[in-house]
């Protein structure tokens, strides 16, 4: 039989497992909203975590929280992230909109711990969750700051680094090919020559100029709104609360954050998320266009265009021996739709600003931290297993560029635009090169030709 202990709150009395941490709110969120299996991500957990010990330190110094509750909040901050209790947040995205109940449910846990630890050092405080764990705080400002802080900390230590491991990647491999060429393929037709370095090169500029992007998105992010309090005009907190608590997170994580400009503001508007899920967005456009040109030019491989060799992780097919799938390419493919999906939710999410409060925020940030650990983990994925051991087959390259018949383009400027294009024309009607049918069209010589038509002079200005 479940063992229980009675908790209470504002409402009243409420039966709370034994063994957990948690308080008479975070009991009844679970009771109440028994909705899904989505849980609110342990980054924000740990970002609340962090807020809740920089609170207490700039509590005790403006507004007289004991320092024997400073340090036992630091304790139980300190525990919680250090993995030890996550089996103590079991709230659900679908809750509140304002995401009272992980705020609370954090204050809960925290006193819980704060108090054994007080207990055991023969203190007689008690530790309470709204009055000293969420003193000078409100849900409404916490829950955004901890949105920011989660996000800012996962692109700095998951993203960012991501992307710069597969633009690395691409950098080799665009200076390891840069002497191959091959034909290149517009509106998925034969257009004119690059070298397989130059195409490496596209796909390495889009990531450069996605971090870009990202990084100055979350710039924006950087700005908290703790100290806002319920409806913005930051009642029952000090006015030096939001800058030193802002500062003393800055700390804590390493990472820099700082008082939002307006507290009305960063309650009822995530526009800054937006932003920053636009540029993931770019992210996710450009990952799919990489991942779908190499699983289009490693098809085959001999009866597709096969001009690139992807290592082979696992058996394609469970009827068909020896085949070998593209399948870093599908799951990233795949990556890129559900970032592109959660896109549309947050846009829509943070629309919803009514009055001084947006109530959508657990899911803004469901979404937002979701699209940043696919994307992380699926660029680092695809590197390791299909990027680095991306290598092309030159021999395929160099007979689909000899077989071309956009190599014509090279003759407009000694035989103009139309008479280019009866030798091309004539070539495929006939099934001859290009050569073959320029002699026999009598608009030029051999030599002529030969000296028009040389693809390592088409693959630059000329």
């Amino acid at each position: 039989m479940l063992q229980t202990r009675t908790e209470k709150d504002t409402i009243g009395e409420i039966q709370v497992p034994a063994d957990r941490f948690w308080g008479a709110q975070t009991q009844r969120s679970l009771e109440n909203f028994k909705i899904g299996e989505e849980k609110i991500p342990l980054e924000v957990v740990y970002a609340f975590v962090h807020l809740k010990k920089a609170a207490a330190i700039v509590n005790g110094s403006l507004k007289g929280l004991e320092k024997e509750k400073v340090d036992a909040i630091t304790y139980a901050a300190d525990q919680i992230l250090d993995g030890q209790h996550d089996d103590h947040f079991p709230l659900v995205v679908w809750q509140t909109g304002s995401g009272t109940q992980s705020n609370m449910n954090v204050n809960e846990v925290i006193a819980y711990i704060a108090n054994q630890w007080l207990t055991e050092n023969g203190h007689d405080l008690k530790v309470h969750p709204n009055d000293d764990v969420n003193r000078s705080q409100s849900s409404n400002d916490t829950f955004p700051t901890a949105m920011h802080v989660a996000t800012v900390i996962y692109v700095e230590q998951h993203l960012l680094p991501a992307v710069k491991t597969f633009t690395e990647t691409l950098a080799e491999k665009e200076k390891a090919f840069e002497n191959v060429i091959k034909i290149g393929r517009t509106h998925l037709q034969d257009a004119t020559p690059l070298t397989f370095g130059q195409e490496i090169s596209g796909w390495k500029r889009m990531l450069e100029k996605c971090k870009v992007m990202i990084e100055q998105s979350t710039d924006h992010v950087r700005e908290l709104a703790i100290g806002g309090t319920a409806v913005g005009t930051g009642l029952n907190a000090p006015p030096e609360f939001s800058e030193q608590v802002s500062a003393q997170i800055s700390k804590q994580t390493g990472v820099t954050f700082k008082s939002a400009a307006n507290k009305f503001h960063a309650l009822t508007s995530h526009d800054e998320l937006v932003h920053l899920h636009s540029a993931l967005k770019a992210l996710a456009a450009d990952a799919f266009k990489i991942a779908n040109d190499i699983r289009l030019l490693a098809s085959g491989p001999r009866c597709g265009i096969g001009e690139v060799i992807i290592p082979a992780n696992e058996p394609g097919s469970s009827i068909m021996p020896g085949k070998v799938n593209p399948t870093q390419s599908e799951a990233l493919t795949m990556v890129a739709t559900q970032v592109f999906g959660n896109d549309a939710s947050v846009g829509f999410a943070a629309s919803q600003g009514h009055f001084q409060l947006n109530v959508f925020k657990p899911v803004i940030i469901f979404n937002v931290l979701q699209s940043l650990r696919l994307l992380s983990d699926g660029l680092v994925n695809f590197n390791d297993k299909c990027l680095v051991g991306l290598e092309p087959d030159e021999e395929k390259m160099t007979q689909y560029l000899n077989d071309s018949l956009m190599l014509v383009t090279a003759l407009n400027p000694h035989i103009g635009y139309e008479n280019a294009a009866k030798i091309a024309k004539k070539a495929h009607a006939e099934r001859t090169t290009l050569k073959e049918a320029a002699i026999s069209s009598g608009l030029l010589t051999e030599e002529e030709f030969e000296a028009a038509v040389r693809p390592e002079d088409m693959i630059h200005p000329k």
